[in-house]
C-alpha cells in the first residue's frame, strides 16, 4: 500500500515475506498466490507492498538467470503486488527447527555477507516499480556481539566501504538507488541506537543507514524520540522501519505471568529478554534463561518475540504496541516524513502459543491482513492519505 505524507513523500507499507518458509524460487513465486494476493484482496486494495525475503539460493537463481527476475516481476505485477524493500538479514534456513544464533551468520566479517547483500540490491533494482523513488535492503547489525575482537570491526568497516562503492556503481548502471539499513538488535554488536551512532557513524548517508525495528527498540527500552535524534546527530538516516511489537510482562514475578511467558519459550528463534530496573537495561540472551532466574524480576520484562500488532496476548501479558504507535508518530507524525519504507515483520506466527497460532492458510492470511489494517489506521490517524497509482510496464533489464 502507498500513502501520501503531508510533505509530499510517498510512504510505502508492506509486510515481510520471511513469515513464509519458501527458500527456492518456485516457493517464493508460489507464496505470492497463496498468501500475498489473498492478503491484498482481504484489504480491498489494488496494490499491496511485499517486502521479500530471498534466501541466498533464491538470489543466486535470480542473478544467474535474468529471465527469472523478469518472471518474478511479472508475477508480482499480475497479482497487484510491488516490492521496494528486501529483508537480507537471514541468509538461509530461517525456518529450520532450530535457528537461534545461526541467523547472524555469515556476519559482516565474511565476504559471503557482502556478496549476498550486493546481489540482493541488484535483484531489487530490477524489481522496483518505475515510479519508486528508491529501494531499501535491511541487514544484520554487523554480527552477534561475541566474539568481536578489534580486527573484526576493521574488517567489517572495510566491507561497508566496498558495499558503498557497489551500491554507487549499481545506481550508475541502472539508474535505480538502493540503500542498505543495518538493524540494531539485542545481543548484537550494535544492539541499540547508542551503539549504532558509535559503531556506524560516518557511513555514507546516501547509501547506508539504519533499519529501525520497533520491537528491538522497545526491548532495549529506548524512547523513540531520543533514538531518532541520536541517529540524526550521527548522520544515520532511517532507511527502513520494521513495524513490530515485543512481548511485555509488567510483573514477571507473578506466577500467572510466568505461566503465560513459558508458552512463548519455543526452540526455533532467539528471544532476548530485557529489564530496566532503575533505568539501567540488563538482560539475558533467551527467554528460558530469564525464566530460569537469570534476570531480575522486580521490574517489567520485554521479550524479543514479534507479537501480532492487532491482537493482545493472554493476560497478564501485553505487547509494546503503544511504543510502536509512539515510534510511528515520531517518524511520520511531524511536518516531514523521517522514513518512507515501513514493513510489518511478524515472522513468529508459526511459533505462537497454540491458542493464538493460525491453524491453516486462511488464518494466516486473515492475521497478516489485520496487522496491515491496524498499521493503515495508524497512518491515516497521523494525517497520511492512502493513494493508488497506475503502473506502466518498463523494459526488462538484467540485474
Amino acid at each position: 500500500m502507498r500513502f501520501l505524507h503531508p510533505d509530499g513523500t510517498t510512504v510505502h507499507l508492506a509486510y515481510c515475506s520471511n513469515v513464509h518458509q519458501a527458500e527456492d524460487l518456485d516457493g517464493v513465486i508460489g507464496q505470492l498466490a497463496s498468501y500475498a494476493e489473498p492478503v491484498r484482496q482481504r484489504l480491498g486494495v489494488d496494490r499491496l507492498g511485499i517486502g521479500l525475503w530471498l534466501a541466498r539460493d533464491v538470489v543466486t537463481a535470480l542473478t544467474d538467470r535474468p529471465d527469472a527476475i523478469g518472471h518474478l516481476r511479472r508475477e508480482l505485477t499480475a497479482r497487484g503486488l510491488e516490492t521496494v524493500t528486501l529483508n537480507a538479514f537471514p541468509y538461509g534456513g530461517f525456518h529450520r527447527e532450530v535457528v537461534k544464533r545461526d541467523v547472524y551468520l555469515p556476519d559482516w566479517t565474511d565476504p559471503a555477507r557482502l556478496r549476498y547483500t550486493v546481489d540482493c540490491a541488484r535483484v531489487l533494482a530490477a524489481l522496483l516499480p518505475d515510479d519508486a523513488r528508491r529501494g531499501s535492503v535491511s541487514t544484520l547489525p554487523l554480527a552477534w556481539r561475541t566474539p568481536w575482537p578489534t580486527p573484526a570491526h576493521d574488517t567489517a568497516r572495510h566491507a561497508l566501504d566496498q558495499l558503498t562503492a557497489e551500491l554507487a556503481e549499481l545506481e550508475r548502471k541502472t539508474g535505480r538507488a538502493v540503500r542498505v539499513g543495518f538493524e540494531p538488535e539485542p545481543g548484537c554488536v550494535v544492539e541499540n541506537t547508542v551503539q549504532a551512532a558509535q559503531q556506524l557513524g560516518g557511513l555514507d548517508p546516501e547509501r547506508l543507514g539504519i533499519c529501525l525495528d520497533t520491537c528491538h527498540l522497545a526491548v532495549q527500552f529506548e524512547e523513540p524520540a531520543d533514538a531518532l535524534r541520536r541517529l540524526a546527530d550521527a548522520g544515520l538516516p532511517v532507511v527502513k522501519v520494521q513495524a513490530s511489537s515485543a512481548l511485555q510482562a509488567d510483573d514477571p514475578a507473578d506466577p500467572a505471568a510466568r505461566r503465560a511467558l513459558t508458552r512463548f519459550a519455543e526452540p526455533r528463534f532467539l528471544h532476548q529478554t530485557r529489564s530496566a530496573p532503575h533505568g539501567v537495561v540488563t538482560g539475558v540472551d533467551d527467554l528460558p534463561d530469564a525464566l530460569a532466574g537469570r534476570l531480575d524480576d522486580t521490574s517489567a520484562w520485554r521479550v524479543h518475540f514479534h507479537a501480532p500488532l492487532h491482537a493482545a496476548p493472554e493476560p497478564p501479558l501485553r505487547t509494546t504496541t503503544g511504543e510502536l504507535a509512539s515510534a510511528l508518530r515520531e517518524l511520520l507524525g511531524g511536518p516531514d516524513a523521517v522514513c518512507d519504507h515501513v514493513e510489518v515483520e511478524t515472522y513468529t506466527w508459526s511459533v505462537l502459543p497454540a491458542r493464538q497460532r493460525p491453524t491453516d492458510r486462511e488464518g494466516l492470511v486473515d492475521g497478516l491482513a489485520a496487522e496491515l489494517a491496524w498499521t493503515r489506521d495508524q497512518f491515516t490517524a497521523l494525517g497520511l492519505t492512502q493513494h493508488t497509482a497506475h503502473r506502466t510496464p518498463r523494459k526488462e533489464t538484467a540485474p
